[in-house]
């Protein structure tokens, strides 16, 4: 039986009309575009998963000391070796988008992965031999005791050309594995549905199990001046995830690439505002294409949603549209114009979970600078700073399991809905755990300020009051990263599935961004006349404690919008065997 064409709008039989063919025409054994031979299921998304575990492993051998290496070994002070791993980070996930748009328009999502994976394992490779032979002179210097050599402008860029490198190939890799890892599950198979909606679960608990080897064993290797071992650790790491990647090639399920999706979005602005005096008349209906596929190949047909109702003026049908030869640019389908609404609907919900990132980015720099002027010796062991942030990843892999077993169940009797929370419940629940966080973060910070002995650079207040910090930090994501991946993914247009996956990982981009802004704004108003500033050389002599309060208060006001954008926003509904339901 064939299908019914999208809400409000008609398929059009006249003759003079045809399908609209903006190079995005579908046909009907291109839906999907799956490879007969391929399998996909749990067995391919299990070697996506070691894949992501292992890349997790590298990425992190990297970034989670990279601010006491900044510190350490090229000698930079605390505030710039914060804001410039703010930047570092920052750049890591808005290469995600790059990956994306290259995933859902040309290469497709196999391609996408592997190519990236090769830039990521050579910055790491560049990285190791650089830190080998340029950087870490003398060595086993950069342990906190023994000083390095100051490096050489080119040591520098070659270091920075490294890091970068890891940045530009982790950043494309991690949104496309997500989506790539999503696909390999029939949509149409409600057993399947359920088994994407836990992919996303087990994939952000394959990246911080991964990351847990890096922030124990790695970290404490690098801080006792073992650098070149952690970072060839993470090189040979890297390897082998692209080898896991690469081992199940014959039984992925393979989506082909829809098109660039820049020309359609940028095609309904275009045509709505040609026909911005134009109306519907009464009787009409909204041009959607013949037949149970879409113009846009590849993606399922999508119904037509009241909001925006300015860009419907697109799929409007004048007597010149029926005169003249199709063109794309005057004439847009209803999916094509709900596909520019979707992003547009997307928008402020994810505006609003860039101030979370901002709390996630102090992590990798304020929160192991704090701990690095605490009291770190258990006996005779002295504990790395930033090891600390395998409580964060405890945290995660712990309140995965909760939620999960615990939370979906009894949340599910209480709403009725067999999921638990929904995805945008999640994600408020995530800020409201990252402002405790931050509030957690400014009393120990106040507490380990009143343990402070004159002449002695470490507070005598133990490192450990940072647990709860960190707790509170992974247990928001859980509620937090998991939630945006499952929405913007479930949210998105077929056309644009890795876009959507990669707006996660652009709001820890811009996150990290707005952080660094907020650190040198802080700075310039706290550190004039004469005064060292909350965030000084020093820490003993700052006001950090404010900061983290001043980032609470902003999480907090980013709350209550957030809850506003959740109550206005509607799901998109696609047309086929299953709706998708709101966040």
């Amino acid at each position: 039986m064939e299908s019914s064409p999208p809400k409000g709008s008609v398929t059009i039989k006249i003759e003079d009309l045809q399908p609209v063919n903006n190079g995005n025409k579908n046909t009907n054994d291109e839906l999907y575009c799956l490879k007969e031979n391929a399998l996909g299921g749990w067995s391919s998304a299990f070697l996506l998963l070691a894949n992501q575990g292992l890349a997790t492993l590298a990425f992190f051998g990297v970034g989670v000391n990279l601010v006491l290496f900044l510190t350490r070994v090229l000698g930079q002070d605390n505030a710039s070796a914060a804001n410039n791993v703010s930047k570092w980070a920052g750049t890591v996930y808005l290469c995600s988008l790059v990956g994306a748009f290259l995933s859902d328009s040309y290469w497709g999502r196999y391609l996408t992965c592997a190519l990236f994976q090769v830039v990521f394992l050579v910055g790491l490779v560049l990285l190791s031999l650089s830190s080998w032979f340029i950087l870490l002179k003398p060595t086993g210097c950069g342990d906190g005791k023994q000083i390095c050599v100051p490096t050489t402008s080119f040591g520098s860029a070659i270091f920075y050309l490294a890091i970068y490198l890891v940045a530009f190939g982790y950043g494309g890799h991690q949104p496309t594995l997500a989506t790539f890892g999503a696909d390999q599950f029939d949509e149409s198979n409600p057993k399947q549905r359920n088994s994407k909606s836990s992919f996303f679960s087990y994939f952000y608990f394959a990246l911080n199990f991964g990351s847990l080897f890096s922030n124990t064993i790695l970290v404490y290797f690098e801080d006792r001046g073992n650098w070149t071992i952690g970072f060839w650790v993470s090189t040979a790491s890297a390897a082998l995830a692209l080898v896991a990647f690469l081992v199940g090639s014959s039984g992925y399920r393979y989506v082909k690439p829809c098109g660039n999706p820049i020309p359609r979005v940028m095609q309904v602005f275009c045509a709505a505002f040609k026909k911005v005096n134009v109306s519907l008349r009464e009787g009409e209906e909204l041009y959607e294409v013949e037949g149970p596929d879409s113009a846009i190949k590849g993606s399922r047909k999508i119904f037509h949603s009241e909001e925006f109702a300015c860009l419907d003026k697109a799929s409007i049908i004048t007597e010149e549209d029926k005169r003249g030869p199709p063109n794309a640019w005057r004439l847009c389908t209803v999916t094509q114009v709900e596909e520019a609404k979707c992003i547009l609907r997307m928008l402020p919900i994810w505006l609003c979970t860039i101030m979370y990132s901002v709390v996630f980015s102090q992590m990798a720099s304020l929160f192991v600078e704090q701990g690095d002027v605490m009291s770190t010796k258990i006996g005779k062991f002295r504990l790395p700073a930033a090891s600390m942030s395998a409580f964060d990843i405890c945290s995660v892999l712990a309140f995965t399991g909760i939620y999960r077993r615990i939370v979906v169940p009894v949340a599910g009797r209480l709403t009725g809905n067999p999921r638990g929370l929904t995805e945008l419940q999640r994600m408020g629940i995530g800020l409201v755990l990252a402002m405790l966080a931050m509030v957690a973060a400014g009393v120990t910070e106040m507490e380990r300020l009143k343990l402070v002995v004159d002449g002695e650079r470490a507070s005598r207040m133990s490192i450990f009051w940072q647990v709860p910090q960190y707790v509170l930090v992974g247990a928001s994501e859980v509620f937090m990263y998991v939630g945006q991946l499952e929405f913007f993914n479930g949210q998105s247009p077929d056309g644009i599935k890795s876009f959507g996956s990669s707006l996660c990982m652009a709001s820890i981009s811009l996150g990290n961004f707005v952080s660094s802004v907020l650190v040198n704004v802080v700075m310039a108003a706290t550190a004039s006349g004469g005064r060292l500033g909350w965030i000084p050389e020093d820490l003993n002599l700052g006001r950090m404690d404010l900061f983290y309060f001043l980032i609470g208060v902003l999480t907090a006001v980013d709350l209550v919008v957030y809850v506003a954008c959740a109550k206005w926003y509607k799901g998109i509904s696609f047309e086929g065997n299953y709706d998708e339901e709101e966040g």
